[in-house]
């Protein structure tokens, strides 16, 4: 038992499958998924810099590279179970917080637990790192839905994640990320041919035009 444990559970984080249950053209796992928002991440975060904000390196690559690991614990649950109330969203948290905390305490010396116990932590708060994190956990979720859809999956659900992507990446225009991405990657990315593009430009232009 100690720290081995969890370097053994970083395989475990390549075994969880993202969105279970529902018939994908292409597989992606946890460990995948944090990696693409830390790269993610990296660029909000260069946009933000460079439109005078002040960023903290080391709290954001932190929040992005563990955002993800209690679910180590719990597994990536279902979306539309996950968010079918705040309460049930709160409680998955909850526990996926608690079973972190004591995994830490467990394996981990106690000389290193308090760094640990913030790293692990839920990492999407108020701070600007945490707002960062936010938009980048979606903007890959987003691209995840996008690739299904351009690919004629016949899932629903897939159109359902891009809306819900894109309405969580909408509600943080005041940064300058998102405005950048807004008008310059989401443009290209829906310049692309693939043949489902008239519902998707359709529900892209309403969640842009309609007011917060």
């Amino acid at each position: 038992m100690g720290v081995h444990q969890y370097f053994k559970s970083l395989n475990d984080l390549e075994k969880l499958i993202r969105c279970p249950g529902k018939f994908k053209y292409q597989e992606h796992n946890v460990a995948a998924h944090s990696f693409k928002v830390t790269k993610i991440a990296q660029y909000l975060g260069t946009v933000e810099e460079h439109s005078g904000t002040d960023v903290d390196w080391k709290a954001l690559y932190e929040k992005a590279l563990n955002h993800d690991y209690p679910e180590i614990f719990t597994g990536d649950i279902k979306t539309p179970v996950k968010y079918a109330s705040s309460e049930l969203n709160t409680l998955f948290r909850e526990v996926e917080q608690t079973m972190t905390v004591k995994f830490i305490e467990a394996e981990f010396p106690e000389s290193y637990q308090k760094e640990y116990k913030r790293r692990l932590k839920e990492g999407k708060d108020d701070s600007i790192e945490g707002q960062i994190l936010s938009v980048a956990d979606k903007v890959d979720l987003l691209y995840e839905s996008f690739g299904e859809i351009q690919k004629r999956n016949p899932e629903k659900l897939f159109f359902e994640m891009y809306e819900n992507s894109l309405i969580t990446i909408k509600q943080f225009s005041h940064l300058a990320c998102v405005q950048d991405f807004i008008n310059n990657i989401l443009t290209e990315m829906l310049k692309e041919p693939f043949i489902p593009k008239t519902e998707l430009l359709d529900i892209t232009e309403s969640i842009l035009n309609k007011e917060l």
